[in-house]
C-alpha cells in the first residue's frame, strides 16, 4: 500500500507541470481570444470546429479591476481575434489594444445594431434606484455594456463573430455559417423556454445589488424594483440598515439578489426582520464550462436561479 501510494505521488509530480504546461499552451495558442466569460460563450459557439477560442479573464476577475498580466499582452498580440465590450466594462482593454490592429478586434459597443438596443445606466423602466455605495463591479459609462444579458444583442454579438471569422477563414464558410445558424435556433428556442418559465414570476418584485440585469429583465417583463451597491467589505451602520429595509418593506419586495462577491452577512443583515429572501444571481457564469451551448446554459442557469427565489 505504502508503495502503490509513493508511486501515485510520483506520477502526480510528473503530470502535474505537464498539464499546466498544456493548459497554458492551449492558451497562448488560441486565435481568437473573449474578453469575459459570457462573450466567450458565445464566440465558443461560432467558433466551434473553425478555430481555438479562449476567454482572456479568469473566474472571479473583474473586467473593472482586472490587472494585467505579461503573458496577456503576449497573448493578444498573437491573437488573430480579440473580443472585447467597451472601454467603461474592461477598463484595462483600450490600454492593452493600442497598438494592436483595429481590424484584428471587435469592440461591440462600436457596433451601429447594438448601439441602437442600448439602455442608458440605470434606466429607470420600472423600479427605482437606490445608491449608497460602489463596488468594485460598478462602472460610470453613460450606457450599460453587460449587453451580453439581452438575447437580442447575442444573435448580434454571433452575427458580428461569423462575419469576421468568414474574413479569416473563408474556405470554412459552410461550417460557420452552420455555426451561425445552429446558434440563431437554440437561442430562439431558450428564450422560448425562459419565457414560459418565467410568467408566473413577473409580478414579484426584487431588489439587486448590482444594476446589471436590465437587458433580461426588460425582455422577460421582471420586476427589478431597485439596486443597491453595497461594498461587501464594509459592514453597513444601523441607520443605514434601516433605511433599506423600509424600503424592502415598501416595495413588497420577495426576494434581495446577491452576488457570488458580496457577503452573506451584510444581505442577512439588510432583511432581517422582513419577510424577504436571499438568492443569488451570476452575471459572469463563472461555474459555467466554455462550450458551443455555454451560452444557452448561462442563460438557463441565471433564469433558475430568478426562480429559485422567486417562485416560492
Amino acid at each position: 500500500m505504502v508503495k502503490r501510494f509513493k508511486l501515485f505521488i510520483k506520477k502526480l509530480i510528473i503530470l502535474t507541470p505537464i498539464l499546466i504546461i498544456q493548459n497554458a499552451s492551449n492558451y497562448a495558442n488560441a486565435t481568437v481570444i473573449s474578453s469575459v466569460k459570457p462573450i466567450g460563450f458565445i464566440t465558443q459557439a461560432i467558433a466551434s470546429g473553425i478555430t481555438d477560442a479562449e476567454i482572456l479573464l479568469p473566474d472571479g476577475a473583474s473586467p473593472h479591476t482586472y490587472s494585467l498580466k505579461p503573458s496577456d499582452l503576449k497573448n493578444i498580440k498573437s491573437a488573430e481575434l480579440v473580443i472585447w465590450v467597451g472601454e467603461d466594462m474592461e477598463t484595462f482593454m483600450p490600454t492593452l489594444l493600442k497598438n494592436i490592429d483595429k481590424q484584428k478586434q471587435i469592440e461591440l459597443m462600436d457596433i451601429p445594431e447594438i448601439k441602437s438596443l442600448l439602455r442608458t445606466n440605470h434606466d429607470d423602466f420600472s423600479h427605482e434606484e437606490i445608491h449608497h455605495h460602489q463596488s468594485d463591479h460598478d462602472h460610470h459609462g453613460e450606457y450599460d455594456e453587460h449587453i451580453w444579458l439581452s438575447p437580442e444583442i447575442a444573435k448580434i454579438i454571433a452575427q458580428s463573430i461569423h462575419d469576421k471569422l468568414i474574413i479569416l477563414y473563408p474556405d470554412k464558410k459552410i461550417k460557420i455559417d452552420e455555426n451561425l445558424n445552429e446558434f440563431t435556433i437554440k437561442l430562439s428556442e431558450t428564450e422560448l423556454n425562459i419565457a414560459k418559465k418565467l410568467i408566473n414570476v413577473q409580478n414579484r418584485g426584487y431588489f439587486v445589488f448590482h444594476d446589471a440585469y436590465g437587458y433580461f429583465e426588460s425582455q422577460f417583463k421582471l420586476k427589478n424594483l431597485g439596486s443597491f451597491t453595497i461594498n461587501p467589505a464594509v459592514q453597513p451602520g444601523a441607520q443605514k440598515v434601516y433605511a433599506i429595509q423600509q424600503k424592502l418593506k415598501e416595495h413588497q419586495a420577495v426576494c434581495v439578489f446577491i452576488e457570488p462577491q458580496f457577503s452573506p452577512a451584510v444581505i442577512e443583515k439588510l432583511v432581517n426582520g422582513t419577510n424577504v429572501r436571499i438568492g443569488e444571481l451570476n452575471p459572469l457564469g463563472t461555474d459555467i464550462m466554455p462550450s458551443k451551448d455555454a451560452y444557452f446554459q448561462f442563460l438557463m442557469k441565471l433564469t433558475q436561479q430568478l426562480l429559485d427565489c422567486l417562485d416560492k
